[in-house]
């Protein structure tokens, strides 16, 4: 029950928080049977949320142990019946967690599920971090040979932005071969490394990872480019593929031909730099994009819909902005150093603060005017706050479609010129592509 309630609390609030959430894969994980899920872990707290929310089974996480003792996350983590596990930069010294993988084991063996994070740690870095031995200890040891590892990559657009986008991927499962031992016996090391090492493996696939952060984020504009020539919008499954897919030809052509590499950088910065003068994005419309009926019908439509959601939006507005504005300072303030923490910081504000703000609004509205008007205003308080967030991603979408109407008007040939640009790194970006694959 409380689990239940917990996980509803947290799936609404990440829906929220993330504007579009996709999960590729979900099939793959066995429906019965143990399962040991490995996941990456940019986004602190955010990370296992998503699966516990997500996941097509009930999952048990490996949580390190300082989370235990903290106010409200010791209880959530309580909550989904998490096994603690001790770290040495948490100790300070040596650690003892045979009997963190003794709970571990023993939750598989009654058929369940357990996740962990092999890398030990919530990062910002562009690739995986040397994996812990853990989960293949944990695997090995259990003694079953229907045992099932899961691959889990979790993507982020923009990890710490609110209404960003959040990818899920499962991977392939693989089982524990010839190396299963006795239940409950410490595995042989080289067993312990080898599975590792296939751990990482399977993680890379269902991964966007490169060497450096600029070469990510070459590999983010470029995709964006390439997508925005698309006839029919890209899911995020599509656009993670894609950029997989960039970040590969990247790594292979820097070594290969680092002048094309180049070549390819500054023509992007160039088309990057005309588009934030004109104010800009890269999935702009080129000038046969737009029709005089069509615009104007599009116009209609929007002001109509806009004009409809502006009261409510402005009441919505009115009593959640002071707090959004404080969750933002908070998060900034705490999560200065560490960018892992942001997304963490907000979540857990707002699931407290909001809720607590539409009781107060129904508690006074109730004491000035009455019980029935203190329920309507409890209720009206978070139905404003959804009309404000449509409101303003209507308004942002409205106001980028009104400037590439401005600029086909008084200039079309400018319009023109960054269509081409577009299309030409496109064209490029497939040239590069067909000599990298072939």
């Amino acid at each position: 029950m409380l689990r239940t309630a917990v996980r509803n609390s947290f799936g609404a609030a990440l829906r929220v928080f993330f504007r579009r959430i996709e999960v590729v894969g979900a099939e793959r994980v066995p429906a019965t049977g143990p399962v040991i899920f490995v996941l990456n872990h940019p986004n602190a707290l955010i990370d296992p949320a998503f699966l516990l929310c997500l996941a097509p089974r009930p999952v048990s996480f490996l949580a390190k142990a300082p989370l235990f003792h903290t106010p409200v996350l010791g209880w959530i983590v309580r909550a989904f019946d998490s096994i603690p596990i001790h770290r040495k930069q948490d100790a300070g010294g040596a650690v003892d967690n045979r009997d963190t993988f003794k709970l571990a084991r023993e939750l598989l063996q009654r058929g369940q599920t357990v996740a962990i994070f092999p890398e030990g740690t919530s990062h910002s870095e562009p690739h995986l971090k040397p994996l812990k031995t853990g989960a293949a200890r944990i695997a090995l040891g259990t003694g079953l040979a229907d045992l099932k590892i899961v691959p889990t990559g979790l993507y982020y657009v923009n990890k710490a932005k609110f209404r960003s986008d959040a990818l899920v991927v499962y991977g392939e499962p693989f089982g524990v071969e010839a190396a299963v031992g006795e239940p409950g016996a410490e595995p042989a090391a080289a067993a312990v490394q080898a599975l590792t090492g296939r751990i990482e493996r399977a993680l890379g696939e269902v991964l966007l990872q490169a060497d450096q952060a600029e070469a990510l984020a070459l590999v983010e504009r470029v995709s964006r480019i390439f997508a925005a020539t698309s006839e029919a919008p890209w899911s995020l499954a599509e656009g993670f593929e894609l950029r997989r897919r960039v970040a590969a030809g990247y790594s292979r052509l820097r070594e290969a031909d680092p002048v094309a590499v180049a070549a390819v950088r500054a023509r992007v910065e160039r088309y990057e730099q005309d588009l934030a003068a004109l104010g800009m994005s890269p999935e702009h419309y080129g000038p046969a994009d737009f029709t005089v009926m069509g615009s104007v019908r599009y116009a209609l439509r929007s002001a109509g819909s806009l004009l409809l959601l502006l009261p409510l939006a402005l009441l919505g507005t009115a009593l959640h902005l002071p707090i959004y504005l404080v969750i933002d300072a908070i998060a900034g303030r705490i999560a200065r150093d560490e960018m892992d923490m942001p997304a963490t910081i907000k979540l857990l504000a707002a699931m407290l603060l909001y809720p607590l703000a539409w009781i107060t609004i129904g508690v006074v509205a109730g004491v000035l005017w009455g019980g029935a008007w203190g329920v309507l205003a409890g209720l009206l308080a978070p139905i404003s706050a959804a009309a404000a967030l449509l409101f303003r991603e209507r308004f942002a979408t409205v106001g980028a479609a009104a400037r590439g109407l401005l600029l086909f008007v008084t200039r079309r040939n400018t319009l023109a010129r960054l269509h081409g640009d577009r299309m030409a790194i496109r064209a490029a970006i497939v040239e590069l592509a067909r000599r990298v694959e072939g």
